[in-house]
C-alpha cells in the first residue's frame, strides 16, 4: 500500500516503454478509485461495503478515494479512516477542479493492473467490481457498466441521458447505451495513457477507442441515492455538447487538423478570388462601377477567410507536432508483439 501522506502522483510524461515496463512490473492486481466530493454520509458505507467486496474477491488490491475539494466534512472522516485502515489510500486534491481531474489522479495514483472506477454516492452496487473486473479479464482493455434499470428521476437525469448516449455513440462511433455509468474497469496501460482535460471523463470510452482499445458493456445494478443530493443536472447539457465537438475533432483529425481547416480555407479562397475575376472584369470591359456593390466585400470577405483558416490549420498542425514530440507521445498504439 502507498502512505497517504507521502504518496506522490507519478510523472504523465513517460515514454511508451518506460510506461509498458511500470506496469508489467506493478504488484497490485487490482485498483479501485472513487472520486468523493461532499459525501460525507455516505463514505463510511461506501467504504466499508468496498473493502468487504475487494477482500472476498482474492485479488491483491489497493482502494484509492480522491477527495476532489469537498467542504463538507468529508476530508477530516477520510483522513480518519485512512489512518485507521491499511487497505485505504485518500488522495486529497487541493481544490474542487471537477470529476475529470480527480478520476486523473486516481488513474496516476494507481499500481494495479486493472483499475476499476465508480461513484461515491453508493448509486453503483460495489459488488458489482468483481463482474467488471472478470469481464476485463476476457480479453478486454475496457468494460464499461450499463445502467440497465436506471433509479434516477425520468425528467431531470433519466430523458436527457439518453438523448446524450445516442448522441455521443453516432458522433464516436462508439454504440454504448451508457456513457456516463462511472462504473468502469480498465487495463492500466490504457487508462493511463489517457490524458482528461476539462470534463471528459464522460467520453473515457471514446477516448479509449482512439488509442485502440477493445471496448464492451455489460449490465450493472443500480441504486436511488441514500444519502445528500445529486452533483448533476440539466445545466451540464451544453458542457456535453462542447466536449463532444472535441471528442469528434480528436477522432478525426487530431493528428492531420489541416485536413479540415485547409478545405474551408481553399473553399473560400477559391470564391473570393472568382468573384473578384468577375468583378474586374465588370470594371475593366463592361466600365461599370463596382464600389459600392456587395459582391466587392463579400469577395474581400471570402479571401480574408481564406487565408485565416488556412493559417490556422497549419498553426494546428504545429501544435499537434508539439504535443506529440514534446511527450515523445507516438501517433500510433502496439497491442502486440509476436516473435
Amino acid at each position: 500500500m502507498i502512505d497517504s501522506s507521502s504518496a506522490s502522483l507519478p510523472p504523465i510524461d513517460r515514454s511508451a516503454n518506460d510506461l509498458a515496463n511500470s506496469i508489467a512490473n506493478l504488484p497490485i492486481d487490482l485498483s479501485v478509485v472513487v472520486p468523493i466530493y461532499n459525501e460525507v454520509e455516505t463514505i463510511p458505507h461506501l467504504v466499508q461495503q468496498i473493502t468487504d467486496v475487494l477482500k472476498g474477491m482474492g485479488v491483491r488490491y489497493e482502494f484509492i478515494c480522491v477527495d476532489d475539494g469537498s467542504a463538507d466534512g468529508s476530508v477530516p472522516l477520510l483522513k480518519r479512516i485512512a489512518q485507521e485502515r491499511d487497505d485505504l489510500t485518500v488522495v486529497l486534491l487541493r481544490r474542487n477542479y471537477g470529476q475529470s481531474a480527480a478520476m486523473s489522479a486516481g488513474f496516476h495514483q494507481a499500481m494495479g493492473h486493472v483499475i476499476v472506477t465508480l461513484d461515491g454516492d453508493l448509486q453503483n452496487e460495489p459488488a458489482d467490481i468483481a463482474t467488471v473486473y472478470e469481464k476485463l479479464l476476457d480479453g478486454y482493455d475496457l468494460v464499461s457498466g450499463w445502467r440497465k434499470e436506471r433509479q434516477d428521476d425520468a425528467v431531470t437525469r433519466l430523458l436527457p441521458s439518453k438523448i446524450a448516449n445516442k448522441l455521443i455513440a453516432n458522433v464516436t462511433g462508439v454504440r454504448l447505451h451508457d456513457y456516463g455509468c462511472s462504473l468502469k474497469a480498465y487495463r492500466a496501460d490504457v487508462a493511463k495513457d489517457m490524458h482528461l482535460y476539462g470534463e471528459l471523463h464522460r467520453f473515457l470510452p471514446a477516448l479509449a477507442y482512439i488509442e485502440g482499445a477493445r471496448i464492451t458493456e455489460i449490465p450493472v445494478r443500480h441504486h436511488a441515492r441514500q444519502f445528500g443530493q445529486s452533483k448533476y443536472g440539466l445545466g451540464r447539457t451544453i458542457r456535453v455538447v462542447m466536449d463532444l465537438l472535441t471528442i469528434y475533432f480528436m477522432k478525426t483529425f487530431l493528428t492531420r487538423p489541416m485536413h479540415v481547416f485547409g478545405p474551408f480555407g481553399i473553399v473560400s479562397m477559391a470564391l473570393g478570388i472568382f468573384l473578384g475575376l468577375y468583378l474586374t472584369f465588370i470594371k475593366l470591359v463592361l466600365n461599370e462601377a463596382i464600389g459600392t456593390r456587395p459582391l466587392l466585400m463579400l469577395s474581400v470577405l471570402l479571401i480574408i477567410t481564406g487565408i485565416q483558416l488556412f493559417s490556422f490549420g497549419l498553426l494546428a498542425e504545429l501544435g499537434m507536432r508539439t504535443y506529440h514530440e514534446s511527450q515523445k507521445r507516438p501517433i500510433y498504439r502496439i497491442r502486440e508483439i509476436v516473435g
